[in-house]
C-alpha cells in the first residue's frame, strides 16, 4: 500500500473548523488532517462516511503518522493512509463537490457531469456511490449549511435565505423544521425559546424516555439508568429549554409505551425526524419493514439504491433516535443473528419476539 508522503502538513490550528469538516464530511479537508476516535482506536479522513463519533471522543492529527504514533490504526473504509488520488472517479467527484459548494444557485446534474467529463447517468451513479447521496441532496445540504452560517452571523432571516440560494423565503420556511430543527428566526436567536417536553417512565424493557418538540416526538430512548437517558437528551439539544409534560403529552407518552408493550403494524405518532438526507432515506425504508419480519443491512442498502453503502446504512441505523417508532431493531446480520442495538441486544431480541407473536396471532 502506498502512503501519503510525510511532507510538512497543515497544522491543526482550528478544532472547530476541523469538527465542521467531519460533520459535513467535507472532501476538501482530506489531506489537511485526520481524526482519531478514542472509543474505536481508528483514525479517518474528514470525509469518511462512517457513523459520526461523539465530539468528546475525537482527536485531530496533522498527519497519518502522528495518528499512528498515538496508537491509532487506519480506517478500513476510507483508508486515510493511501493516496487520495488513486481513484480518478473520486477526484472527479471531489471537483464536482467543489463546484456545488462554490455555486450560489443549484447546478443541473448535466452541467456537473459535463464539467468532469462524464455522462449525466454515469455521473449520478458515481456520485451516489462515493457520497452515499445524490448530487441534488448534496446541493441541498450545502444550501442548508449556508443558511445556518448566515443566521449564526445574525444576518436578517430574509437576507440569509436569499444569500444561501433560496428563490423565496417561503421555500426555506417550508423545509426549516427538517433542516434547522426550528424556525429560521428561532435558529438565528441561537435556539432560545425552543421548548422540548420530556418524561421518563418505566416499561417492560426498563426505563424509557420520550421527548417531543412542537413538531412531534424527537426522542424515544431505552435504558437502565434514567439519569443517563436525560443527560444524553440534554447533550443532543444543548440550547433547548426542557419542560415537563401536560396531559396531552402524557397521553402521547402512554401511546409510545403502548407501542413497546403491544406492537402495531402501523402507528400514527407525530414524529420530528431530524437527520442527514442519507439517514432519512434509511429511516424511511426501516418504517416499511412489516411487523414480525426482519431484513439485513445488505438488503436495506439495496432497497435505498446504494448497494455498496452497507456500513453507512449500519451507521444510519445506529444513529436512529426513535426506538420502536423507527424500527431499527428489525435489521439483523446476513446469517440472521442479532447485531448490535443502540439500546441493547437483549431488548432487540424481546422486541422481535413480541412482534413475531403479534404477527402470528
Amino acid at each position: 500500500m502506498s502512503r501519503k508522503p510525510e511532507t510538512t502538513p497543515p497544522a491543526v490550528t482550528d478544532p472547530a473548523e476541523c469538527w465542521r469538516a467531519i460533520v459535513e464530511r467535507d472532501p476538501q479537508a482530506d489531506g489537511t488532517f485526520v481524526y482519531s476516535v478514542r472509543t474505536t482506536g481508528i483514525y479517518c479522513r474528514p470525509s469518511c462516511a462512517s457513523r459520526r463519533p461523539r465530539r468528546e471522543n475525537v482527536r485531530f492529527h496533522s498527519s497519518c503518522r502522528e495518528a499512528e504514533l498515538a496508537g491509532f490504526r487506519p480506517c478500513k473504509r476510507c483508508r486515510p493512509h493511501e493516496r487520495a488520488s488513486r481513484s480518478p472517479q473520486a477526484a472527479a467527484i471531489i471537483r464536482a463537490c467543489r463546484l456545488i459548494e462554490q455555486s450560489r444557485d443549484p447546478l443541473p446534474t448535466a452541467t456537473l457531469a459535463k464539467s468532469v467529463g462524464m455522462s449525466a447517468a454515469h455521473f449520478h451513479r458515481t456520485f451516489r456511490t462515493h457520497m452515499n447521496i445524490t448530487p441534488k441532496q448534496y446541493s441541498q445540504a450545502q444550501r442548508n449549511q449556508r443558511v445556518r452560517t448566515q443566521l449564526a452571523a445574525r444576518r436578517s432571516v430574509t437576507d440569509a435565505m436569499l444569500d444561501a440560494g433560496y428563490e423565496s423565503p417561503n421555500r426555506c420556511y417550508a423545509t426549516a423544521a427538517a433542516t434547522l430543527g426550528m424556525t429560521p428566526g428561532r435558529f438565528r436567536a441561537g435556539g432560545a425559546g425552543a421548548v422540548i417536553r420530556f418524561a421518563v417512565g418505566t416499561c417492560s424493557l426498563g426505563s424509557i424516555l420520550v421527548a417531543a418538540t412542537d413538531v412531534g416526538i424527537c426522542t424515544i430512548a431505552l435504558g437502565d439508568e434514567p439519569e443517563l437517558l436525560v443527560r444524553e437528551l440534554q447533550d443532543r439539544f444543548p440550547r433547548a429549554e426542557f419542560a415537563g409534560g401536560d396531559r396531552a403529552f402524557e397521553a402521547l407518552v402512554a401511546q409510545v409505551v403502548g407501542l413497546v408493550e403491544h406492537p402495531q403494524a402501523n402507528h400514527e405518532l407525530p414524529l420530528d425526524i431530524r437527520g442527514t438526507a442519507f439517514q432519512q432515506r434509511v429511516w424511511q425504508e426501516l418504517r416499511r419493514i412489516p411487523l414480525g419480519q426482519t431484513t439485513t443491512y445488505r438488503e436495506l442498502a439495496r432497497r435505498i439504491g446504494a448497494p455498496t453503502a452497507i456500513r453507512a446504512v449500519a451507521g444510519a441505523n445506529a444513529a436512529n433516535p426513535l426506538a420502536v417508532a423507527i424500527p431499527c431493531h428489525r435489521v439483523v446480520r446476513t446469517d440472521g443473528s442479532l447485531a448490535g442495538y443502540r439500546w441493547g441486544v437483549a431488548r432487540k431480541a424481546q422486541l422481535l419476539e413480541r412482534e413475531r407473536r403479534k404477527a402470528q396471532s
